[in-house]
């Protein structure tokens, strides 16, 4: 009797490095596009809030609110959706992660099409793209968070950095996942690199179009192999 082959397990590292890169973008779109804010980061959000919060020049309260309430709501819905998949094929929560995200950055780039970046006007496009792009990167992480991929945030790089100089051979470690933590790092480098290219030269629609486009196309990708089919959410 032959035995038979272990199961595959579905290509989640590849579909979380593609998800790094648009974290890059959104960032840069947000930063670079909207006025000093993360949509993606919070953590520079808090700071920035701080800078704000005592009439620092160039830092205003609001922006910052606002992109960290659409986040935590984002990240709330994510939490009741996953739950809502738990048992089921894992594809299918993918699949509607992904288009609830893509949806959201994608309306995010029709409003942005009649924003101008330098006088940041009409105000209403600009805190709907931070809304907008805020619910889908708090989507975003806590759906990451219930996959439990370690060292794969997507968007944050502080613990991996950290990881990558400590648990290293000149520390006395022996690099566990150090091709995946240099990966993390390297995808949110070429997003950023990526999307700050795109805001100077054509304004915040076109990298907002091609984030969705990535984060649909890569899911799509990943749900569509037999092993993603087989596993179950949760």
């Amino acid at each position: 009797m032959t035995a038979s082959a272990p199961a595959k397990a579905p290509p989640i590292h590849w579909l979380l490095l593609l998800l790094s890169i648009t974290t890059g973008l959104v960032d840069a779109i947000s930063v670079l596009g909207l006025g000093k804010v993360f949509t993606a980061n919070m953590t520079g959000n808090v700071v920035f809030l701080g800078f704000a919060a005592v009439g620092t020049p160039g830092f205003r309260v609001t922006p910052y609110l606002v992109a960290m309430l659409t986040f935590l709501i984002g990240a709330l819905v994510a939490g009741r959706t996953g739950k809502a998949h738990a048992g089921r094929p894992l594809h299918r929560w993918l699949m509607t992660a992904a288009v609830i995200e893509a949806a959201l950055l994608w309306i995010a780039a029709a409003v942005a099409i009649d924003f101008d970046i330098a006088s940041q006007t009409p105000g209403s496009s600009l805190y709907a793209v931070i809304a907008l792009t805020g619910l889908a990167m708090g989507f975003r992480n806590a759906t990451i968070r219930q996959l439990k991929v370690p060292d794969l945030t997507t968007t944050v790089l502080t613990l991996t950095l950290t990881g990558i100089a400590a648990d290293s051979s000149l520390a006395g470690g022996s690099n566990p996942n150090w091709a995946r933590r240099v990966g993390a790092v390297l995808a949110i480098f070429l997003g950023a690199a990526a999307g700050a290219w795109l805001v100077t030269r054509f304004g915040l629609t076109p990298p907002l179009v091609l984030a969705g486009a990535l984060v649909l196309i890569g899911t799509l990708a990943c749900a569509l192999h037999p092993a993603s089919r087989e596993a179950s959410a949760g």
